[in-house]
């Protein structure tokens, strides 16, 4: 044992005792870090089997494997698949609020080791993890990309490389928030591209796209098809929170 890890474990109770840990959703008391409360828990609508094979949309029951949803049937998705670890909700509002504009960076750790339960497996496992940018404009004004952090959390984790200069934003684009969806495709068309001199690190890769919100996919979509026109095999989205059909209205947000 280092001289460093007992200190940080003799240290520990009295930082715990001063300043002890909180639930990201409400700010109660909790026994660990980046762990929530039990009314914040129940609050929460986890999402996952049995769902949409291809969006993850969920399913009132199991309708066999492979399955696809009504609107991935009628319009293929570009992504290969995209999951999500819960139903947009107060408590992952509140929770990606925090993280991107109370700066409280800590909470990509809190969503990483959520999302990282989400990772394809098998023959299309992820090669290479890739956020969604940011345009240079928004990052210099906010000083980070939060879904840079969660890709860094994942790569920490699982590690798999991550590659945050390949996919770049290459133009300013208005907040999405008040927009349709066909308003929003239209907005973000054409605002990503591929740096040629890193493209070699997705060609032929299964790579895993990385955001914080999915609300109608418009960004995703075309951040998706800028990476397969590059060359890549497969493109899997991840997401911390999916705003789901029956609750796009409550969606307060605002846009990348």
């Amino acid at each position: 044992m280092t001289l460093a890890t007992t200190l940080v474990r003799i240290a520990r109770p009295l930082v715990d005792y001063a300043l002890p840990p909180r639930c990201p959703g409400c700010g109660a008391i909790v026994q660990e870090d980046h762990s929530f409360c039990l009314s914040c828990w129940q609050g929460m609508r986890l999402l996952g089997a049995p769902c949409c094979a291809c969006c993850g949309a969920p399913f009132e029951w199991d309708e066999g494997e492979g399955a696809l949803c009504g609107p991935c049937i009628e319009s293929p998705p570009a992504f290969d698949s995209a999951r999500a670890v819960m139903a947009y909700g107060d408590v992952a509002r509140t929770v990606a609020m925090r993280l991107k504009y109370g700066r409280r960076t800590g909470l990509a750790r809190l969503m990483g080791k959520h999302m990282a339960r989400l990772l394809p497996e098998g023959e299309d496992a992820p090669r290479v993890i890739i956020p969604v940018p940011l345009h240079r404009w928004r990052l210099w004004s906010r000083g980070f990309n939060q879904s840079a952090l969660i890709a860094d959390d994942l790569a920490r984790r699982t590690g798999l490389p991550v590659d945050k200069l390949v996919l770049v934003r290459s133009r300013p684009t208005r907040p999405l928030r008040q927009m349709s969806p066909v308003q929003r495709a239209k907005t973000v068309r054409g605002a990503f591209s591929v740096d040629p001199r890193r493209s070699a690190s997705i060609r032929g890769r299964s790579v895993v796209l990385i955001d914080d919100i999915h609300t109608t996919g418009s960004t995703a979509q075309e951040c998706v098809r800028t990476l397969q026109k590059a060359g890549a095999r497969s493109v899997h989205l991840i997401c911390w929170a999916r705003v789901l059909a029956e609750h796009t209205h409550e969606w307060e947000g605002p846009g990348r």
